[in-house]
C-alpha cells in the first residue's frame, strides 16, 4: 500500500471508526441497564464475586448454590440503602460432620456472616465503591475481604476491584497496604479456633488478588449474561481440600423467571457447573392484601356514593350522648372497629372511647372505623372523637380526628394534607371526663394454634423440626390482672435423632435443651400469672410469677419509662428463676438464679433504625451487654440483629464464642386477607450456648407501649378512610 493510499484510508476509517463507537454507545445506551443479581454467596454480585451494587433497601433475598463440593444457603437483608447482610449455610460435601456414630454421613456444614458498606454510589463520571467482608463473624472458611468499584455503561455493568484471603488466594500482588503499615505484608493462620468472633487481626492483611467482571443485560428483558475474573486459587481451600482449576474465568447465564425468582446456571474453574436459585421480595414495598375476610367499614350517612334513602347504619337516629344505647354502641365497635371497650366518656364536645385495640395493625384503621360508627349514632353536639388506646389494662396513648373534617375527607371534599391537620395523638389522661359507660373485661378467652419449631446446622442432621398443637387459654381477674397457659403436644417431628449434647463449661443453663425437647410429647411451655399497673406519668410496672417460658420458673418484674412523644425509653427488669424439669411439667431442678438487664431503646431518627442496648446479668451468672440493632419500615416490617458479649470467655462458652442473631417479623396484616395485630417473628440464632443467655419472657413493656410509637399512626393515617 503506497504512503499516499494509506494516508486516504487512515482518514476514512478514523470517521468511520468514531462513527461504528458511537453507533455501540447510542445502542448499549438504548438498552436498559441491568439491575442487581446475587453471586453464589448470596450477596448482590457475579458467582464469586461481589459487586457494589446494593439492593433497594427493605429487600430479603434467599438464595441456594451448588459449586462442588459446596452448597451455600443464604439468607440476605437490605437494612438500608447502603449496608447488605449475608447469613450463610454452607454444606461441603467431600466431607463428614464428624464421627458416623454421631453425625452419620451427614457432610460438614460451616455458619458465616458477610457484610457489605457502599462508601459513595455511582453518578455520570464516578463508579460506585463498596468495602466487605465475607465470613468474618464464622469459622474463617471462606474468609475475605475486597474493595470493588461498579460502572454502568447502557446494558453492561463492569465491576473490578481487589480481594484478600479466600477470595484473593491467588495473590496477584503483594499487600497494597504494605506501605502504610508492615503488618499488613502476611495475612496470620485462622485465630479464631471456637468460631464465631470476628477475626479482626486478619483483615486486608497479606497478598490481594484482582478481580471483577461484567453484567450484560441482553436484548432479551429476562436474560443476563455474567462474565467474571475469580481471584481465588482452590489449591489451599479448608478443610484440606485442594482442587485443581482450569481456568479463572467463569461464565453463567441468568434467567429472572418472574419478579421474585432468578435462576442461574453457569461454568466456573473451568470444569465446575454451577447452579444458583435465588427467591426475593421487597418486604419494606409489601402491601396489604385486600381485606375481603373483615367486615366492611359502616357507610355513613351524608356521603355521596351513600344510597338515598340511607341504609343499613348510615339510616340510625342520632341521639345526644345522654339517649345513645352505649351497650350496644360497644358491641358495634367491637364487631366492627376491633376495639374491646372498657369505658365511653365525654369531654365537652369530645367522644372518647377507651379500650384495647385486638384487630387492625393500624392505630389509625381503628380510628377511622371508630369515626364511622359514632358518627352515624351521636347527634352533631360532638365534633371530636377520640380512641383512648389502652394495652393490658393500661392507657398508652390517644388518637382523635376532627368530626367534620373526617366526613369531608370521606367524600373527597379535602385531601389527606387538610385531614392530617385535622388528626391529633396525645398522651392519656390529661383532661378530666365525664363516664358515660364502663364494659367490665372477657373473662376467658383461649384458642388453639399450630407450632412449628427447628434447629439448623447441628451435627445430627442439618434439620431437626417439630409440629405441635398448642392450646392456649386466658382468664382475667380484671384488666390488669390475668393469668395464662399453654399446653403443647408434639404431632410430628425428627428430635429423635437429636443425641448431640453441646459441650459448655459454664453452668447448662440452655445446652441441654435436647432434653427439654425429648423427654415427653406433652409439655407446658407456660403458666402464669401477670400484673401490669401504669405507676406515675409515662411510667408503667408489670410483675409477674409462674411457669415463666419452657426451661424456667420464678417470679419477676419490669418498671419503663416511655415519655410521650420522645424517642427514647428506659426500663428495667429483674427475676428470680430456676430451672424446670425436662418434661416441662410443675417439677423444678435444682439450678437457680437472679437475672435481671437495664435497658435503653433509641429511636435514632436515623432510617427508622432503633437502638436497644442492655446491661445485666445473664442466666449463666455471667455479666455483660447486649446490642440490639433494627430498622422498622412504615408498613410495620422490622429487621434487626443482636450480639451479647459477656465476661465469659470464647473458650468457656464454646462454639460460637458469643450469642447473636438476626431477625425479621413481618405483620400478619400484610401476608393475610384478615386484619390482625399479630406478628410473624423469624429468628436465626447460628448456636443456641449457655454464655449471655436471656430469660425469654412472655411479655415485655415495650412491646406492650407500642403504640405510643406515633410514626405508625403518622405514615398511615390514609388507612383511616379505608
Amino acid at each position: 500500500m503506497s504512503p499516499h493510499r494509506a494516508r486516504s484510508y487512515g482518514r476514512i476509517a478514523l470517521p468511520a471508526g468514531l462513527l461504528l463507537t458511537q453507533c455501540i454507545v447510542c445502542a448499549l445506551h438504548a438498552q436498559e441497564a441491568p439491575g442487581y443479581s446475587r453471586n453464589d454467596f448470596g450477596e448482590v454480585g457475579l458467582m464469586q464475586t461481589p459487586t457494589a451494587r446494593m439492593a433497594d433497601e427493605g429487600e430479603l433475598a434467599f438464595t441456594a448454590s451448588r459449586t462442588y463440593p459446596y452448597t451455600h444457603y443464604n439468607l440476605s437483608l437490605q437494612p438500608l440503602p447502603w449496608i447488605e447482610g449475608t447469613f450463610r449455610y454452607s454444606a461441603v460435601s467431600n466431607r463428614l460432620y464428624g464421627p458416623v456414630g454421631l453425625s452419620g454421613h451427614q457432610s460438614y456444614k460451616d455458619k458465616s456472616i458477610d457484610l457489605k458498606v457502599r462508601l459513595w454510589d455511582e453518578t455520570r463520571w464516578r463508579p460506585a465503591v463498596a468495602v466487605g467482608g465475607r465470613d468474618i463473624g464464622g469459622t474463617g472458611l471462606f474468609g475475605s475481604e475486597y474493595v470493588v468499584a461498579s460502572k454502568r455503561f447502557g446494558p453492561v455493568d463492569l465491576t473490578a476491584g481487589l480481594a484478600w484471603g479466600n477470595m484473593g488466594a491467588r495473590g496477584d500482588i503483594k499487600s497494597p497496604l504494605g506501605w502504610a503499615w508492615s503488618g499488613f505484608d502476611h495475612r496470620a493462620g485462622n485465630t479464631n479456633q471456637q468460631g464465631g468472633e470476628f477475626n479482626t487481626l486478619r483483615y486486608f492483611r497479606g497478598p490481594a488478588a484482582f478481580i471483577g467482571g461484567i453484567e450484560y443485560q441482553t436484548p432479551l428483558d429476562k436474560l443476563r449474561l455474567k462474565v467474571e475474573l475469580d481471584g481465588n486459587n482452590y489449591k489451599h481451600e479448608g478443610l484440606g481440600n485442594r482442587f485443581k482449576q482450569r481456568s479463572p474465568i467463569n461464565v453463567a447465564a441468568l434467567y429472572r423467571v418472574n419478579d421474585n425468582v432468578d435462576f442461574s446456571l453457569g461454568f466456573e474453574r473451568g470444569d465446575k457447573i454451577m447452579a444458583t436459585l435465588t427467591l426475593h421480595s421487597n418486604l419494606s414495598r409489601h402491601a396489604e392484601p385486600r381485606k375481603t375476610a373483615d367486615p366492611p367499614p359502616e357507610p355513613v350517612r351524608g356521603l355521596a356514593i351513600t344510597p338515598d334513602p340511607p341504609e343499613g347504619a348510615a339510616a340510625l337516629v342520632r341521639k345526644p350522648p345522654e339517649q345513645v344505647d352505649w351497650e350496644a354502641l360497644s358491641k358495634a365497635l367491637e364487631a366492627n372497629a376491633g376495639i374491646d371497650v372498657s369505658s365511653i366518656g365525654r369531654r365537652g364536645s369530645e367522644l372518647v372511647v377507651h379500650g384495647e385495640p385486638r384487630t387492625y395493625f393500624y392505630p389509625s384503621r381503628t380510628l377511622g372505623r371508630t369515626a364511622r360508627i359514632l358518627d352515624n349514632r351521636v347527634d352533631e353536639s360532638i365534633d371530636w372523637f377520640t380512641v383512648g388506646d389502652e394495652s393490658y389494662g393500661m392507657p398508652v396513648a390517644e388518637q382523635s380526628i376532627h368530626r367534620p373534617r373526617f366526613i369531608d375527607a370521606l367524600d373527597h371534599r379535602i385531601d389527606m394534607q387538610e385531614l392530617r391537620r385535622s388528626a391529633e395523638q396525645n398522651p392519656p389522661g390529661q383532661q378530666q371526663e365525664e363516664v358515660l359507660f364502663t364494659k367490665p373485661p372477657k373473662r376467658f378467652d383461649g384458642g388453639v394454634s399450630l407450632g412449628y419449631q427447628q434447629s439448623l446446622g447441628g451435627p445430627n442432621a442439618f434439620v431437626l423440626y417439630q409440629f405441635s398443637l398448642n392450646g392456649n387459654a386466658t382468664y382475667r381477674f380484671n384488666r390488669n390482672l390475668w393469668w395464662d397457659g399453654t399446653l403443647s403436644v408434639n404431632l410430628l417431628n425428627n428430635y429423635d435423632k437429636f443425641t448431640y449434647t453441646a459441650p459448655s463449661l459454664l453452668p447448662r443453663v440452655r445446652t441441654n435443651i435436647r432434653q427439654y425437647l425429648t423427654t415427653s410429647d406433652v409439655t407446658m411451655p407456660n403458666f402464669q400469672l401477670t400484673g401490669t399497673k401504669v405507676l406515675a406519668p409515662d411510667v408503667f410496672g408489670m410483675a409477674y410469677g409462674g411457669m415463666l417460658e419452657s426451661m424456667y420458673a420464678g417470679v419477676g418484674g419490669e418498671v419503663l419509662y416511655r415519655p410521650y412523644g420522645e424517642r427514647w425509653a428506659f426500663g428495667v427488669d429483674v427475676n428470680w428463676v430456676r430451672q424446670r424439669g425436662f418434661r416441662q411439667d410443675f417439677a423444678l431442678r435444682g439450678y437457680k438464679t437472679v437475672v435481671g438487664n437495664a435497658t435503653l431503646y433509641l429511636n435514632t431518627g436515623f432510617h427508622d433504625v432503633t437502638l436497644a442496648a442492655s446491661v445485666g446479668r445473664y442466666l449463666a451468672k455471667d455479666y455483660g451487654v447486649t446490642l440490639d440493632l433494627s430498622r422498622e419500615f412504615a408498613n410495620g416490617v422490622r429487621m434487626g440483629a443482636y450480639a451479647t458479649l459477656t465476661n465469659k470467655s470464647g473458650s468457656q462458652t464454646g462454639e460460637g464464642s458469643f450469642d447473636k442473631g438476626i431477625y425479621f417479623s413481618i405483620p400478619f396484616d400484610l401476608l393475610l386477607p384478615r386484619s390482625s395485630r399479630a406478628r410473624a417473628n423469624f429468628m436465626w440464632q447460628p448456636l443456641l450456648r449457655d454464655g449471655g443467655a436471656r430469660l425469654n419472657r412472655r411479655y415485655s413493656l415495650y412491646d406492650m407501649t407500642s403504640d405510643r410509637d406515633s410514626d405508625l399512626f403518622e405514615k398511615n393515617l390514609e388507612k383511616s378512610l379505608d
